[in-house]
């Protein structure tokens, strides 16, 4: 798409997991220039705050960094608290933070699968929890799942990454069918993404064929197209992937 989505989201404010770098960068920098107030959600704190830096610097946005661990369910809800008591209400949330660890089965720890599933469906599920009834009381909002080839099939090496973004799926449509009842004006999309070229590939895999890899760019148009839908209309499920894609379908 090559940034051709145009979206005025001036009044709107949005939320970014896992915002500081990769594609929830990506995700902030279209949000921002779409004119959205934008908090980046991270737990690397200097990271976050030298991109919000200059990202506002840079490009005049209105883009703050907020430093939460989105496994702690108590801090998630002291965070929303905080953005009541700001008067900030919450438009748009992302849920794009996760993590990976690419062992066989044999050899994971405890630690490491309850890190992977927490970030990656536990953390999504706080969040949303906290948004989503608050959408309701505002009568509308939208909420983006950022989902992954894995949540469709799996392959070695994959199990607790797999598991955690079947289950954010799973919940993804649920949440898409209880808003059909609860309220219609909030929008609720799961974008399933292929491989990228971002920290979270390169840093785990440094001799991964960056060629085959897709733009974080091109999946964070994504994101946007789906929050252009008009009103009464929704894209419950967006799919992007490289043409070489080979984990799907």
């Amino acid at each position: 798409m090559g940034g051709a989505v145009r979206l005025d989201l001036e009044g709107r404010n949005a939320l970014v997991t896992g915002g500081a770098r990769g594609l929830g960068a990506s995700i902030t920098r279209r949000l921002a220039r779409a004119k959205a107030a934008v908090r980046v959600v991270d737990v690397r704190r200097e990271e976050g705050e030298k991109f919000c830096a200059r990202l506002s610097e840079e490009e005049g946005a209105d883009v703050r960094f907020l430093e939460l661990d989105v496994r702690d369910p108590e801090a998630v809800e002291a965070a929303f608290r905080g953005l009541d008591e700001a008067s900030w209400p919450l438009d748009i949330l992302v849920n794009n933070a996760a993590v990976d660890v690419s062992k066989p089965i044999e050899h994971l720890s405890a630690e490491e699968v309850t890190r992977v599933v927490s970030t990656n469906l536990l953390g999504p599920m706080y969040m949303c929890l906290e948004t989503y009834r608050r959408m309701v009381a505002r009568g509308g909002g939208h909420i983006v799942n950022i989902l992954s080839t894995a949540s469709n099939r799996t392959w070695t090496e994959a199990g607790p990454y797999s598991a955690g973004k079947s289950g954010l799926r799973a919940f993804t449509h649920t949440l898409f069918k209880e808003a059909q009842r609860d309220c219609i004006g909030i929008g609720i999309t799961g974008v399933i993404a292929g491989g990228m070229e971002t920290p979270f590939v390169t840093e785990r895999f440094p001799d991964a064929d960056t060629s085959k890899l897709q733009s974080p760019d091109i999946v964070a148009d994504a994101v946007m197209c789906a929050l252009s839908v008009p009103e009464g209309s929704v894209m419950p499920e967006v799919v992007v992937v490289p043409r070489s894609e080979s984990s799907w379908p």
